[in-house]
This record gives structure tokens, C-alpha cells and sequence, in this order.
């Protein structure tokens, strides 16, 4: 097959999942087109049946904001009859359906049909989407799609609660790759520069969003430092990271905190991590929490949003009330405190990630393409 994918070139989750999904779409053969404004942070051209196809959107000075979903529409048409895409795949509902669907409709007047399918991760929906402004469009975009995706259930009951639809969505969940290898390989840093053998490693990483709870990961550090001795990696750059090192400041362990801001080093990170926190207020699914569980890091979190399909109670880690962060506190410190229950869980987060294998969740999408492009439009 030939695919199109449209998404965020960026470190958030779903530019992420879209450039894993389309890498592992090309190792089994299809050729796959990326079409955004920049190169996505994680993919790489080497295999040849890969292409990105940059899409420009001209600086004129009579607009005040550069027209993105007019330029994203056009390339796409040029893009589709050049190179005779079979299928187009948009990750975000905004902007990229509605740009999708103008696309299907300008190529429709030239007799060419082009299937569409839309996965919606989380913000475009519950926080962008449902805002007056592009409630309409939004919900225009979803029910002009040929197929509907949401990474979670919990996203997809949002999103039927929000919106006016009367399309079916498929829950395809987003994924890891696992590999078995990856655990033994030789790191390129050493432990020894991110804390001292009798430390434990606490990690956190995400965009630094206010729907994070960022404050809540230095509080329940600070708890756990208390009781173990132990060093808090914080990965991500975002609104938030400013107030989280005076927080740090504030509390006297600056010292003991790590900010890396964005990194692609994160597999580095990980492997040396012993817990992994996540008290978001909400998430859509919580990828962050699954690329560590890939790693034997358990994780504490909030029970929010789609987090209890990817942290099993009691297995993998705990969950706990938004804001509760006595309660992940007093878990953390269960898990870290015997290096017996310690292992467990390691072994336990392992286990439940095997659950979301790319190799598991990739005939999910190549189903859903074959449908769409045997589907009469």
C-alpha cells in the first residue's frame, strides 16, 4: 500500500506514534509518505521506502495568521497524484481532517478517490477541539472521515460526549516496540552520571503542560527522598518547567533534580530508571507511562483519563486519585523499598507492555486500510 500520513512533527505523543507507526509500515514493505511542515523528530530516511514531503506555507504580509490547513490541503492533492497515494492517515483532528477532507474533495473533481482515516489522540479533542471556536469544524472533520481511530476507550466515550457524531470510532490503542535486545545493550552514558549505586531513579517525562500536575511530580519526589535516597529525572521542556525548579529550589533538593529539557536520549534515560511518575489530570491514553513500563519501570499514577488501560493496578504500579499525592507517595515507597517487590514490579511493567507490541497493534491499521481502500466512496 501507499499511505499518506499527516501529523505533528513534534516530541508530543502523537507525532510520536504516527512516525513509530509509519517506520514500522515501511519495514514490511508499504511505502509511506510523511506530509508536514518539518521532518518529525523521530524519523529517520534511510529506508527507501520512506518519504517527507515538507509542506510550505508562504509568508504574505495581507495574512495576520499563515494559512497552515490551505497549504497542508493543496500539497497533499499534488502529493496524492504524483506519487498515486492509496490511503491518507491523519493523526489530530485539528487541523488535519479538515485539511483532509478538502484534499479528498479537490481530488474528488478530478475523479480520483481517496479514502481517509482519522486518529484522534486526546487534546484535539477534550481541551482544542471542544472550544466554540472549531467545535463545528471538529466535528464536521470526524464525521466526513471514512474511518475514526482513538487511542483509548476513555478517549472514545469523550469524544461521543462532546460530540455530535455519527461515526463509528475504532479504539486501536498506541503501541511500543519491544525489544527484547534493547535491555542488554550497552548504554552510551554510565549510571553513575545520573545518581550514586545506593540511589533509586525517579523519572518523569512529558511537555510540561499544566494537565501534567508537574508540581505533584516534585512533591511526591520530595516525599520519597525522604524515605530513599534517590535522584528525579525531569525530561521535557513546557510552561511549567519554570515553576517545578523554583518548586525544587523551594524545597531544598535542587540538588537532587535533573532537568534535561527535550532529549532524545529518553532509552537512556529509562534503562536506569527504577519508577516512573505520571499524576496527570488527565491523559488520553499515557504513552510516556507505557515507553517506560517497555523499559521494567513501574509506574505511579493518576487513574485518569485512558492511564488505567496501560497501568494495571497492583501489577505494573499503582493508580491514585488526581491530586492525591500522599497516596503516590506511600506507593512509591512500597515499591522502592524492598528490592524484592522492587523486581516485581519491574518484571510486572515488562509483561504489560508486551500487551501494546507494534507487532501486536500494526494489523490493527493495515485491517483498517485495506477497508478503507476497498470502500466505495
Amino acid at each position: 500500500m501507499k499511505i499518506a500520513i499527516v501529523c505533528y512533527p513534534t516530541f508530543g505523543g502523537s507525532g510520536v506514534v504516527a512516525t513509530e507507526l509509519g517506520l514500522e509500515l515501511a519495514k514490511k514493505g508499504h511505502e509511506i509518505h510523511f506530509i508536514t511542515y518539518k521532518q518529525p523528530v523521530r524519523l529517520s530516511l534511510l529506508n527507501p521506502n520512506i518519504y517527507f514531503h515538507e509542506v510550505n506555507v508562504p509568508n504574505y504580509p495581507l495574512f495576520h495568521y499563515q494559512p497552515y490547513e490551505l497549504a497542508l490541503s493543496s500539497k497533499l492533492v499534488d502529493m496524492v497524484k504524483l506519487y498515486k497515494i492509496d490511503v491518507l492517515h491523519v493523526h489530530y483532528a485539528i487541523p488535519h481532517a479538515y485539511a483532509g477532507y478538502m484534499a479528498k474533495q479537490m481530488l474528488a473533481e478530478e475523479g480520483i478517490s481517496l479514502p481517509m482515516i482519522t486518529t484522534l489522540h486526546g487534546t484535539d479533542i477534550t481541551l482544542v477541539g471542544n472550544h466554540p471556536f472549531y467545535k463545528s469544524a471538529v466535528t464536521f472533520s470526524i464525521n466526513k472521515s471514512d474511518f475514526v481511530t482513538s487511542v483509548s476507550n476513555s478517549l472514545r466515550e469523550d469524544t461521543y460526549r462532546l460530540f455530535d457524531l455519527n461515526k463509528e470510532i475504532h479504539v486501536i490503542p498506541n503501541f511500543i516496540e519491544i525489544d527484547d535486545a534493547a535491555h542488554l545493550e550497552k548504554s552510551v552514558c554510565q549510571r553513575s552520571v545520573l545518581a550514586k549505586p545506593e540511589e533509586k531513579i525517579i523519572t518523569h517525562i512529558s511537555n510540561f503542560r499544566k494537565v501534567k500536575n508537574i508540581p505533584d511530580v516534585v512533591k511526591v519526589f520530595y516525599n520519597i527522598q525522604k524515605e530513599i535516597p534517590s535522584k528525579l529525572m525531569m525530561v521535557g521542556e513546557g510552561p511549567e518547567k519554570a515553576i517545578a525548579e523554583k518548586l525544587c529550589d523551594d524545597l531544598g533538593i535542587s540538588d537532587k533534580v535533573i532537568f534535561f529539557g527535550n532529549s532524545n536520549d529518553i532509552n537512556q534515560i529509562l534503562k536506569y530508571s527504577d519508577l516512573f511518575l505520571l499524576p496527570s489530570e488527565t491523559e488520553s491514553f499515557g504513552l510516556a507511562a507505557l515507553e517506560a513500563m517497555a523499559f521494567n519501570v513501574p509506574v505511579i499514577s493518576s487513574n485518569s483519563g485512558g492511564i488505567p488501560e496501560v497501568n494495571e493496578e497492583g501489577v505494573s504500579g499503582f493508580l491514585s486519585h488526581v491530586g492525591d499525592v500522599e497516596n503516590m507517595s506511600q506507593n512509591a515507597i512500597t515499591i522502592l523499598k524492598s528490592e524484592e517487590t522492587l523486581n516485581q514490579f519491574k518484571k510486572a511493567a515488562f509483561e504489560v507492555a508486551k500487551k501494546f507490541d507494534i507487532k501486536n497493534i500494526l494489523p490493527l491499521y493495515e485491517e483498517l486500510y485495506n477497508k478503507a481502500i476497498n470502500l466505495e466512496i
